[in-house]
């Protein structure tokens, strides 16, 4: 079984990608010096948003893949789902390489973080690009 949703968002000119260990997509409109986790702003939804199925695929431990498609390149980052994982932050979703568990965690055991973006997907967010994202979840 295979559960999606789209996300739209769009990437800002203070990006940098850098952190290693997470990797943030945020309802926010700005973006500070610390978010070196953040990749894309203005999203139209979080976490909290996302759909019952999908949340239901997430919690049951499924498969996540995140895919990013912006200024014409694309990201792949593949997670998976917990049990324990509250899925109510009002304004992100953040993919993680630990276990760690918060109610911005969409995904844990990630593949990648922000850090492992291609730096010419990172250029293109910094020029404000919009930014596609699909949410698969497969169990």
């Amino acid at each position: 079984m295979k559960k999606r949703e789209r996300v739209r968002a769009r990437g800002h000119p203070l990006l940098t990608a850098l952190h290693p260990t997470t990797l943030m997509i945020t309802r926010e409109e700005e973006v500070g010096p610390r978010g070196d986790c953040i990749v894309a702003v203005g999203a139209d939804r979080s976490v909290s948003d996302l759909s019952e199925e999908v949340k239901e695929g997430i919690r049951r431990g499924g498969r996540v893949t995140v895919r990013m498609e912006a200024g014409g390149r694309v990201e792949t980052v593949r997670g998976w789902g917990h049990p324990s994982l509250p899925l109510d932050h009002p304004t992100d979703m953040v993919v993680r390489r630990s276990s760690f568990v918060c109610g911005r965690t969409l995904a844990v055991r990630a593949d990648r973080a922000a850090s492992d973006l291609s730096r010419e997907f990172v250029r293109e967010l910094r020029k404000g690009v919009p930014v596609e994202i699909l949410i698969e979840v497969e169990l």
